[in-house]
């Protein structure tokens, strides 16, 4: 028996197939067109994208509800000791309220922990609780590693267009870079407080493409092995490109190719990424 188990939330865009081997627990976000609510994952990327762009209106997202977290939390603590439940950036999101509100319940076995990042961001964190708990490391012993691995994991988001962050409010300081802008590819992060912030805007998708593998470069900084993520929301052949270019210049340990999910999509639009973790 585990000490721990390993809980997120549906951002981290991890598939089912990599959660049920690595023994993780998704607790899925929503999104909604008009009266209908569906959770995060029910839709693949295509039709999520076919639904989006036929709405009148941005689809609305919303977090899981404290009865959801409690529900996986009292699964979790049936078969283990303790929980150790990530996710999305607090200030992106509202799901670590809903976390921390179940958490309550459960005597200190549950911690919460914000991951400062959202989609790979997150999911490597994830991931790396996940291998504690395979080798049977301490919940709290993982706990400190995962803030070495919080640090160390990093994010670019390319989109194509600002337009879905624009409407859909979550833009922060990166509404610096609206206007007459909307046409140019942007590449934006997520700080060390957990909120977006931008990188850069290139006129032209092979410019941003380059900028975005430049920026890779200099936060693996003298690394020269390390994990990676690249997603997609739309246009695999794009990150299969970036796939390529990484896994020439670096000592891959783990590579993984993924769509954007539905709530993370419905905020950026169609676009890219690139998740790191370095290695010494």
């Amino acid at each position: 028996m585990r000490d721990f188990t390993v809980i997120t939330d549906s951002t981290a865009d991890i598939s089912s197939e990599i959660a049920q081997e690595r023994g993780i627990t998704v607790v899925p976000l929503s999104v909604t067109f008009g009266e209908e609510t569906l959770a995060d994952g029910v839709l693949t990327q295509t039709e999520f994208f076919e639904r989006m762009g036929a709405a009148p209106q941005l689809p609305k997202t919303s977090q899981p509800s404290v009865g959801a977290f409690v529900e996986a939390y009292e699964r979790a603590l049936a078969e283990t000791e303790e929980v150790i439940s990530i996710h999305i950036s607090s200030r992106l999101s509202g799901t670590i309220g809903s976390a921390l509100q179940a958490a309550e319940r459960f005597a200190g076995k549950v911690h919460v922990f914000d991951s400062l990042n959202l989609s790979w961001g997150l999911a490597l964190q994830v991931l790396d609780a996940a291998r504690s708990a395979a080798e049977d490391i301490s919940a709290a012993a993982a706990l400190q590693r995962l803030e070495r691995t919080r640090e160390r994991a990093k994010m670019i988001v390319g989109v194509d267009s600002l337009e879905n962050l624009k409407r859909g409010g979550r833009i922060g300081r990166v509404s610096s870079f609206l206007g007459a802008m909307l046409d140019l590819k942007v590449t934006f992060t997520v700080d060390g407080n957990g909120e977006f912030v931008p990188v850069r805007r290139d006129r032209g998708e092979k410019a941003a493409l380059e900028h975005t593998l430049a920026w890779v470069a200099d936060r693996m900084g003298d690394a020269k092995r390390g994990a990676f993520a690249v997603g997609y929301a739309m246009r695999e052949e794009r990150a299969q490109k970036l796939r390529e270019a990484l896994e020439a210049a670096y000592e891959v340990t783990e590579m993984f190719v993924y769509p954007a999910g539905s709530v993370i999509s419905t905020h950026t639009g169609t676009g890219w990424s690139i998740a790191l973790l370095p290695e010494a």
